[in-house]
């Protein structure tokens, strides 16, 4: 497949034959690329990077820079993409630091829009999408198939659990357990019921979303009892669910802690 002539390419990149790369494209030291991707005009991919198959880096996309943190001094730390991701016009993913274990890694199948960005050691799962604007600063878990709304910015060391989504503007300090529609800045964050339509579009069975909702109401519609107490029933009301179960361990696990307060009606 066709190199643009003006397209720049370090002697030290590993890119599979099928790959093209537009114009003005630049491709730094140290990147693998695998078969089927596509590095359209004036895109910067910095190394080391390892992206995997058949993702397409759009126009003035910058991936692979270094991380914005004042601790780096240079050293050689990585970018890892897997495969099926697109990564669209001015969005920017950077390589880890060492207080991350030296690595930036993104899944399968994610949709990074225009001016999205992924900070320094970010852990993304597959299927996930951020909108435009949507902003991680470094160190940020986002479980598989969470949507993160236009110009959403999530603070350092949060979580976002699987299949949640944030709405847009929002700011998250805390984590964002799995399975909700949240929206709010900061203080304001609330929970505004379970992401219902999401998971049945994601195939959730009813029998799956009952156990689901079931936990969900012992954990955020009992204020009389404590966390503690609240954890302890859910796992029982979930019944061996592995989906609710994991709405349960999110919460037990995090240190940061969760998102609760709820402004559900109904």
């Amino acid at each position: 497949m066709p190199i643009h002539p003006t397209a720049i390419i370090d002697k030290t990149a590993e890119l599979d034959g099928t790959v093209e790369v537009g114009p003005y494209a630049v491709i730094g030291a140290h990147v693998h690329i695998g078969e089927g991707s596509i590095v359209e005009a004036h895109a910067s991919v910095k190394g080391p990077a390892f992206i995997g198959k058949r993702n397409v880096i759009s126009s003035f996309a910058a991936v692979g820079g270094d991380p914005q943190d004042v601790s780096y001094q240079g050293e050689a730390t990585e970018l890892h993409i897997g495969d099926d991701n697109k990564i669209r016009e001015y969005a920017t993913l950077q390589r880890g630091t060492l207080k991350g274990d030296g690595k930036t890694v993104v899944g399968n199948g994610n949709l990074f829009m225009a001016y999205s960005h992924v900070a320094h050691d970010c852990r993304i799962g597959n299927h996930v999408i951020m909108a435009n604007v949507a902003t991680l600063a470094g160190h940020v878990e986002i479980e598989d198939y969470a949507t993160l709304g236009g110009v959403v910015a999530v603070q350092q060391f949060s979580r976002i659990g699987a299949y949640c989504y944030v709405g847009g503007m929002s700011g998250i300090n805390l984590d964002v357990p799995p399975y909700m529609l949240l929206e709010g800045t900061r203080n304001q964050l609330r929970i505004v019921g379970l992401n219902r339509i999401g998971l049945k579009r994601h195939g959730f069975s009813k029998e799956t979303l009952a156990q689901i909702d079931k936990v969900y109401r012992v954990l955020f519609r009992s204020p009389e009892l404590l966390l503690k107490e609240a954890l302890e029933e859910a796992k029982v009301v979930a019944g061996g669910c592995p989906q609710a179960l994991h709405l349960v361990d999110f919460i037990k696990n995090s240190s940061r802690g969760v998102v609760r307060r709820v402004t559900e009606k109904n």
